[in-house]
């Protein structure tokens, strides 16, 4: 047995100045080839399928959250406060009784129930945009589509869909260790915020319940009772979960379906076969959440000494499970393509007791989405650079400029869709 701290491990630095998203697949790579493991200023990254899984998955690992806002000096204020109660930071019981009193509303079959809803915003979407053949994609259904569908699920207003990715955005920049360094009170003020708007919305759902997750939330709550032992839900957790699904559920969906399209901009073949298959619509998205990530690393901290392949990890290492290196150890798994047969569990959602919530949405919303526009833009292509986000939190686009072949010739419902971003 080795101690961690002892190997002489390759170096992966994601916080060097010099390190860019436009090639750091090629430097992952490049670091695999020298071993499973590698080292980074704040955590050792697992570079392998098998190991990542079992870090996700181990009872004695933990998100490490608290301990990650502590090392930049977020020790109180409203921030901390919610890092402290955000389900990914809670374990045990606590974390199994939100889990189970959220976890109906997320099931595959209550997230299609959204479908339709989904279908009628891409259509309202596109026909702003469909004569021009070419659009910022970003900007014209990237960040609104998502932002759009949360706001229905949850059962707020749908003018509102701005202001909720604004601060889904900026709430989940408390997982970028750059963003926690420099922008802190920029965090902190969208928590703020974010947590005044649903409490709010809790207060009006409360006096008009509707056909929402919210009022499924505060159905539970007034079933089960407050502070009754095993069952509960308290106005401050409902306010916590609602934050959470806010957060977690806009800005991860539009990076990925940002992603989606500059893939198959990339790989034109693949888009024409998908236009000419709708069949192959869930294969596309579990090839895109496959080959880019948005969650390139899955931070961990061990709770005690943990010895996998002769290697001791003692209480407090913090590893980062990476993703994407561990999407991609399937046969030709370099290679983006649809058809391909793949048996690998995709870690892009994360594994064990915290894999995300929102996955089940999360693959909806994407499936529409890609079945929407495939046949409505031929020719796909670029039409500049992509302007990419960060690895160190959520990877997203900025902005993606993209051209297609000719407007579309469909006649699309043009549904009341009021401007939102």
């Amino acid at each position: 047995m080795n101690l961690v701290s002892e190997l002489d491990l390759p170096a992966f630095d994601y916080t060097a100045p010099d390190f860019s998203a436009d090639r750091y697949h090629q430097q992952l790579a490049e670091t695999r080839q020298r071993g499973w493991l590698a080292k980074s200023p704040l955590a050792y990254i697992v570079l392998d399928h098998d190991a990542g899984e079992f870090f996700l998955r181990s009872r004695k690992t933990a998100f490490p959250g608290r301990q990650i806002a502590e090392f930049f000096g977020v020790t109180s204020g409203p921030l901390a406060e919610h890092i402290n109660a955000n389900i990914l930071n809670l374990s045990g019981e606590q974390h199994r009784r939100l889990r189970a009193l959220v976890g109906p509303a997320l099931t595959p079959r209550a997230a299609d129930r959204w479908r339709p809803v989904m279908r009628g915003f891409l259509e309202s979407l596109w026909a702003r945009v469909a004569a021009y053949s070419g659009c910022d994609f970003v900007a014209a259904l990237a960040r609104v589509y998502p932002s759009l569908t949360i706001a229905t699920v949850l059962g707020a207003p749908h003018q509102d869909a701005g202001r909720l990715h604004i601060w889904s955005t900026g709430v989940q920049r408390q997982f970028d260790i750059r963003a926690l360094e420099t922008s802190r009170d920029e965090i902190e003020r969208a928590v703020t915020e974010a947590e005044e708007y649903v409490t709010g919305l809790l207060e009006a759902r409360r006096a008009a319940p509707g056909d929402d997750l919210i009022s499924e939330l505060l159905a539970a709550r007034e079933e089960r009772g407050e502070g009754v032992a095993g069952g509960k839900l308290s106005a401050a957790e409902c306010v916590q979960l609602v934050v959470n699904l806010l957060a977690g559920g806009i800005d991860t969906t539009a990076g990925q379906l940002a992603h989606a399209i500059r893939l198959f901009a990339d790989h034109p073949d693949q888009w024409a076969l998908l236009a000419d298959d709708p069949g192959l619509v869930p294969r596309a998205v579990e090839e895109v959440l496959r080959f880019e990530p948005v969650t390139p690393f899955t931070a961990r901290i061990c709770l005690e000494q943990v010895e996998y392949r002769d290697v001791i990890f003692p209480p407090g290492t913090v590893v980062a499970v990476c993703a994407e290196r561990a999407n991609r150890e399937s046969e030709d798994g370099e290679s983006f393509d649809i058809i391909a047969s793949r048996d690998t569990r995709l870690l892009t959602f994360g594994a064990g007791t915290h894999y995300c919530l929102g996955a089940n949405l999360a693959r909806a919303e994407l499936e529409e989405a890609l079945a929407f526009l495939a046949p409505r833009t031929p020719g796909l292509a670029l039409d500049g650079p992509a302007q990419l986000g960060g690895v160190e939190g959520i990877y997203g686009i900025d902005k993606l400029p993209i051209i297609w072949s000719g407007s579309s010739k469909m006649s699309p419902n043009h549904g009341l869709v009021p401007d939102v971003l």
